[in-house]
């Protein structure tokens, strides 16, 4: 992957020594989530139909799984269908259903082996009766795992998250259940589709697009942001290991200022009124 910003001894290192070494850095993302983009231009580049992108789409799902679950990530979310999404043609879309009927049931075994709970996201009540009954089974059948969740993005919409929580708020205080002075960010985030899974650390975003794309857009306010020019069928565990290196060397500071340290080496509070104007000699 290029130009991610990594050490360059990483280069060398083969996948299970990259492991190892993001594994010895420490600094993990707890939530990773993958906007999953070039499926279309993976299949036209090889005079193929778009499904057969979409299909191609599958293995780069399982290496990410794989390899999440190796590093003990918490919360894989992968963008598998977006509101947007309906808008494409009638054909492609059922095929696209389809396809996630047969994934589901392909990889449930496999996923109960690794002990991958499934979870999913969005206006699920959109979906058609046998994708909707295979993601239902399925979820039963991962409940009682403990290991990586993976969460699936399903007819999801940032924007209609917002407002369905805005309209859970809304009712909650017509009902008197709400004060309007108790209106927050945590009693918002109560009418979120999935309020328990803590806000992505790190978006990933494949095929060198560099827009969120309606995903996650209040959960992803602090995410670290990291695209790459990798078509989603050929993003491989080596591209996600360098993309968490990526994260691993950010320094995540949330709007605020990093410790400092005085001239002696020692740390120094960025609320230290005293030092703070001895640096900029201001006098008062």
């Amino acid at each position: 992957m290029p130009s991610v910003g990594v050490p360059d001894l990483y280069a060398n290192l083969t996948d299970d020594q990259l492991i190892d070494a993001v594994l010895a850095r420490g600094n993990l993302p707890h939530h990773v989530a993958i906007i999953m983009d070039g499926n279309g231009r993976w299949a036209r580049r090889r005079y193929l139909p778009r499904v057969a992108g979409h299909r191609a789409g599958r293995h780069a799902v399982r290496r990410c799984v794989r390899t999440s679950s190796r590093l003990g990530i918490g919360v894989l979310t992968i963008y598998t269908f977006s509101q947007e999404n309906f808008n494409r043609p009638e054909a492609e879309v059922q095929a696209l259903w389809r396809f996630l009927e047969e994934s589901l049931t392909g990889e449930r075994d496999e996923l109960n082996r690794q002990g991958v709970k499934l979870r999913a996201t969005g206006e699920l009540s959109r979906l058609p009766a046998p994708a909707r009954t295979a993601l239902e089974q399925t979820i039963a059948a991962l409940a009682a795992n403990d290991g990586l969740i993976l969460n699936l993005a399903l007819a999801y919409g940032g924007r209609q998250e917002i407002l369905r929580a805005a309209a859970s708020l809304a009712r909650r205080h017509a009902a008197g259940e709400l004060a309007l002075d108790d209106f927050d960010e945590q009693e918002l985030r109560k009418g979120l589709y999935t309020p328990d899974i803590p806000d992505p650390d790190l978006v990933i975003r494949t095929s060198g697009e560099s827009r969120l794309s309606n995903f996650l857009l209040w959960q992803s306010a602090y995410a670290e942001l990291l695209t790459t020019p990798v078509l989603w069928p050929d993003f491989g565990v080596r591209d996600l290991l360098l993309a968490i290196a990526n994260y691993q060397g950010r320094e995540r500071r949330y709007g605020a200022l990093p410790d400092c340290e005085d001239h002696r080496g020692r740390a120094s509070s960025r609320f230290d009124i005293a030092r703070w104007k001895r640096l900029l000699k201001v006098r008062l």
